[in-house]
This record gives structure tokens, sequence and C-alpha cells, in this order.
């Protein structure tokens, strides 16, 4: 339908039409609304907040300012992983050190093949019919493999039968420690990744590090004592169980809510330093038993190394250096948490070097004698 008014004409539109077209421009309105709200409160979900915008719950170090996340979905927190934030560090530091452990674990564990077809070697070398000539060589290889633990061509048989068989079952404190320091790792890096999820989560997340943290120190025992009084189950039963039960009391206290606050932080250093300077006892005993091992003094180096470097970072995450001289300069990069768990992993793999010398040094220790 048309019409003309002063010489112009106009087409007017069907009813229907009319009546649509404001609601078709009121929905896109309304679409354009609630598209850009939707994205308002999705970029405010994402958004990195300051401490001052945090929940009680999450404020732990008024020196580290900005950065934060808080009360972020699961899936946010998982790929938060690739972004920059005060965590990111946290969660890589004692990733790595996983995945490294992991490694050392895979390749320590590709060695027991080797273990096992030494065994089978003596066996068939010790047959009246293949006493010299039915030997492979690859079992002599696997005889002078880094274990170095035992000489099958030199080695009286019956010393042989003895020394293969506890080389076969007696790995299994190595194995301990390395398990407790791969579980330790990734509980911390698990912990700091979801803990800006909620105050329940973040609860939880915090007692299964500090579990972490425990366990990590009470394997770090089982290698070096099994080992070195591997001649007297007495010291091997008072000392392990010493430092289990001490662990077991830790774990309990930690697991208490009113542990996981900022209130006790420094208790819970003191702590788990009181659990590894528990140490000190077995190892000025283990000096005394090992003083004519020629290895003794890198044992003690390595050691001592993993101390200093457990103490120092229990220092550093007591007292917030550096970011307390510098609040806010730390926030994503070179805070003291992130030093701590760097140290952690040195101090670690410190202990897995002392570990390997100590493994090493079986094949020179009988007890009671020393083979030069």
């Amino acid at each position: 339908m048309s019409f003309s008014e002063g010489g112009a004409v106009f087409k007017r539109k069907p009813k229907e039409a009319m009546d649509q077209t404001p609601h078709l421009h009121q929905t896109r309105k309304n679409k354009k609304r609630d598209h850009g709200g939707g994205n308002r409160v999705k970029a405010k979900r994402r958004a990195l907040v300051s401490f001052w915008e945090l929940p009680e719950y999450m404020k732990d170090n008024e020196f580290i300012l900005n950065y934060y996340r808080a009360n972020w979905p699961l899936k946010e927190a998982l790929f938060s992983i690739f972004r920059w934030h005060n965590e990111t560090l946290n969660v890589w530091t004692h990733l790595i050190g996983f995945i490294l452990f992991l490694g050392l674990t895979v390749a320590n564990l590709m060695e027991v093949p080797h273990q096992v077809a030494d065994l089978l070697g003596f066996f068939t070398r010790s047959m009246p019919f293949s006493a010299e000539t039915n030997v492979s060589h690859n079992f002599k290889d696997f005889a002078a493999d880094t274990t170095r633990l035992v000489d099958l061509k030199h080695a009286a048989p019956a010393e042989m039968d003895i020394t293969l068989l506890e080389m076969a079952a007696s790995r299994w404190p190595f194995f301990v420690f390395l398990s407790g320091s791969m579980f330790c790792l990734l509980s911390s890096s698990i912990c700091h990744l979801f803990s800006c999820h909620s105050h329940h989560l973040n609860l939880f997340l915090l007692r299964i590090d500090y579990v972490g943290i425990t366990v990590m120190i009470i394997t770090s025992f089982f290698p070096p004592i099994y080992y070195i009084f591997h001649c007297d189950h007495r010291w091997q039963l008072i000392y392990l169980g010493g430092i289990t039960l001490m662990g077991v009391f830790t774990i309990v206290t930690m697991l208490s809510p009113a542990m996981s606050s900022t209130k006790y932080r420094a208790l819970r250093a003191l702590i788990f330093s009181s659990l590894g300077l528990f140490g000190i006892i077995p190892a000025i005993h283990a000096v005394v038993v090992n003083w004519g091992n020629p290895q003794r003094n890198a044992t003690l180096a390595y050691e001592l190394a993993m101390a200093a470097s457990y103490l120092t970072g229990a220092f550093i995450y007591v007292s917030r250096i550096p970011e307390r001289w510098k609040p806010g300069w730390f926030d994503l990069a070179g805070h003291s948490h992130q030093i701590f768990h760097v140290l952690v992993v040195m101090g670690a793999l410190a202990h897995y070097a002392a570990t390997l010398v100590i493994l090493d040094s079986q094949h020179t220790m009988r007890c009671g004698s020393v083979v030069a």
C-alpha cells in the first residue's frame, strides 16, 4: 500500500511487519547487551585481582600485591597453567621437578631387568656343565653396568649368590625415596594450580601439600639408614621407626584446619625443620660406622648440600624475602615461595646423588670389615 503526500510517494509496511520491526530491533539490542554482559562476566571471572580484592582465606602474603586468581572455575584454573600470574612459577618449579624425578625413576627401573639377568647368569654359570662356557657376553656386560655392586667374574660362588640376591631385593628404599619425592612435588604443583577455586578446595589441597612435604622428608631417610646400617637391623628399626612415628604425628597435626592459616606459618616451618633435623643423629652415627669408607666424604658433602638447601628454603619461606623488602616488585617472579620451591628440588637432587654414592659403595662394604 502507498500514498502520496506533497509529491512524494510513501509505501506503507504491512501491519505485521511494523509490529515485528521494533521487536526485532529490541531483540538485537538485547542480544548485544546479553553478549556484552556475558563477556563482562567472563572477563571479570578470569581477571587477575589485587591482594585487597581477595577473599580472606586467600590473604596469605601481604607483600605480594597483584596478579592473584580468586574463585576461578576448575577448568579455567587448569588452563591458567599457561598464563602469567603470581602462582605460575610456583606451579612450574615443582612440576618440572616432578617430571625430572619421574625420569630418574624410570631410568633406575630400567636397571632392574639387568639385575634379574645377572641372577640368571649366575645360576647358569653355577651348573656343572656350563661353569665356564655358557656365560654370555651380555651377562658380563651387565656385571659392569652402572650399578657396579658386584663383579661376577671374580666373586666366589657363595658370595655371588648372596650379593646378587641382596642387590635384586634391596633397591626398594631407593624407590621409596623417589616415590615420596614425586608425590611431594606433584601435590605441591596441584595445590598451587587449583587452590584458587574455592575455600573448601583450598583447605583440602593445602593439607595434601603439607602431607606431601612430610612424606618426602620421611622417605628421604629410608635409603641412607637402610644401606648404611644394613649390618645392624636394630639401628635400622630404631631410626626408621622413629622418623616414621614423627612423620605420622606431623601429618596428623598438619591435617588440622587451623594449621593451614597464615597465623601458624612459622610453626609449620619449625615442625618440618625439626623433622628434618632429626636426621642429625643417624647422620653422626653413620659417619662413625662408615669412617673407613673411601666415599664417606662424597656422601657427607651431598647430604650437607641437601640440608643447606632445605634449611635455607625454610628460612626464606618464613621470612618472605625478598618481597618483604620491595612489596609488589616480585609479584610474578622471584618471591620467597618460588625460591623455596627451587631449593627443595635442589635439596632432593643432592640427596639423590648421595644415595647413588651410598649404593655404589656397597660393593666395598662387608659386615665387620671394609674391602679395600
